[in-house]
């Protein structure tokens, strides 16, 4: 199928093919027509599949044959993204599928000034990119308005969820008018997703690309059994021995991230950190240098990583296990992307067995084990456990997150709005 059948007016069909693409993917053959059609969407998919474009283009298409007459530019379509990275790469979507139409957008997230977001929403915008948290200090400070929203896009929600945003959605749900189309794109279809969308979604058309979290089947997944002090020496071995020349690798924590990036730089091997303590500029500066080589390896934890799009990312390394198990495939869904081949890596010591075993149970599948040369644990080293959170509280056994973490929130259903997952925590993007 082209995308010349999916009812795209000639200036979005234009700025598409000006991109090189001339075929839809799955998600975004089945997405389209029903956004199209003014219809409530639930979209499992994985990252990596279009998704973005598979929302982004029947919405430039909607605004278009919807516009107001007057001279105002109200707000009409809000996209909320759990991330500033994810946010930034929505609006460069939004940007160059609508280069040839008379709309703006805008985007706003926190880590940067205020004063510039609220000249540009003065001065009126079509579509709205927006992380949770900066997008309430705006409608705190009275610079935005969101009362003729009519279309919602609520992207990577299933990561919304995990990082306790969902009184900040709830508390934006009550500005928006009711009769507006909502559109849930999701990386994979959990229980909590589809009460989210029970509460939010009006008889939605749901689809699934993927099964439900499963892995890429274009990645190609490795565990090496490795001490844990023995570590940060075999990963920079692999990077040199096989020339590996661009790196995802994934720590638990912000300290571990810096700590590791500065460890491969001692080796010789440029690298760089990225998590939420690093400012705004500097997140940004360390995306753009690996994305042109100019680092060899990002460090990033999970909530940092979530959302960025590099383009044929060919490695990603679990320095060490998530303790959930969902985000071993969020993490190595960032490679093997859009068809493209890419190699899973993950360093594993006794102390994250369990870790792994969890992360086999949901993929369905044990995962090759493949020991290093010079590198084989040794087995009289003892299991230790392993910390977690600001208070040092060792990880639940079940891999989930503790309370006391504020990262997992219990299930609940919200009246009139999105359902619940409450949490006395709520992190700020």
């Amino acid at each position: 199928m082209s995308f010349d059948l999916l009812g795209l007016s000639a200036p979005l069909l234009r700025a598409v093919h000006a991109q090189g693409y001339h075929e839809p993917t799955p998600v975004q053959r089945q997405a389209i027509p029903v956004i199209l059609k003014g219809q409530d969407i639930l979209a499992g998919a994985q990252t990596g599949t279009g998704k973005t474009a598979g929302f982004t283009l029947p919405l430039l298409e909607r605004l278009m044959g919807s516009r107001p007459r007057t001279g105002e530019r109200p707000v009409r379509a809000l996209i909320l993204t759990p991330t500033r990275e994810l946010a930034a790469q929505v609006g460069e979507s939004v940007a160059t599928y609508g280069q040839y139409l008379p709309l703006r957008s805008a985007v706003i997230f926190g880590g940067v000034s205020i004063n510039p977001q609220i000249e540009k929403l003065r001065r009126g915008v079509d579509i709205l990119i927006a992380t949770p948290g900066r997008l309430l200090d705006h409608v705190g400070q009275r610079t935005v308005d969101l009362s003729s929203v009519e279309i919602l896009v609520l992207d990577e929600a299933d990561r919304m969820l995990d990082m306790g945003f969902i009184h900040d959605i709830r508390r934006l749900l009550r500005l928006l008018p009711e009769g507006r189309q909502n559109l849930l794109f999701s990386a994979t279809f959990s229980d909590e997703i589809r009460q989210l969308a029970s509460g939010l979604l009006e008889e939605p058309v749901m689809l699934e690309v993927a099964r439900r979290n499963t892995a890429a089947e274009t990645v190609t997944q490795i565990i090496h059994p490795v001490d844990r002090e023995r570590k940060r020496e075999l990963l920079s071995f692999l990077i040199s021995s096989r020339d590996w020349r661009q790196v995802l690798v994934f720590t638990r924590t912000k300290h571990g991230a810096n700590r590791l990036a500065t460890q491969l730089e001692s080796d010789g091997i440029g690298a760089a950190a990225i998590h939420g303590n690093k400012s705004q500029g500097a997140r940004t500066r360390a995306l753009a240098d690996f994305k042109s080589g100019a680092v060899r390896v990002l460090v990033a934890t999970d909530i940092a990583a979530r959302g960025l799009d590099i383009d044929q990312l060919p490695h990603v390394v679990n320095f060490e296990l998530p303790h959930v198990a969902e985000d071993y495939v969020h993490r190595i869904g960032r490679t093997g992307r859009a068809g493209c081949e890419g190699e899973a890596v993950s360093l594993v010591c006794i102390d994250e067995d369990r870790l792994l075993r969890d992360i086999e149970r949901l993929l369905k599948r044990r995962l090759p084990k493949e020991p290093i040369g010079g590198f084989e644990p040794d087995p009289s080293v003892p299991a230790e456990p392993i910390l977690q959170g600001r208070r040092g509280a060792p990880a639940r056994q079940d891999g989930r997150r503790n309370q006391g973490g504020g990262q997992r929130q219990n299930s609940g259903r919200r009246s009139g709005g999105a359902g619940t997952r409450g949490s006395s925590h709520t992190q700020k993007v």
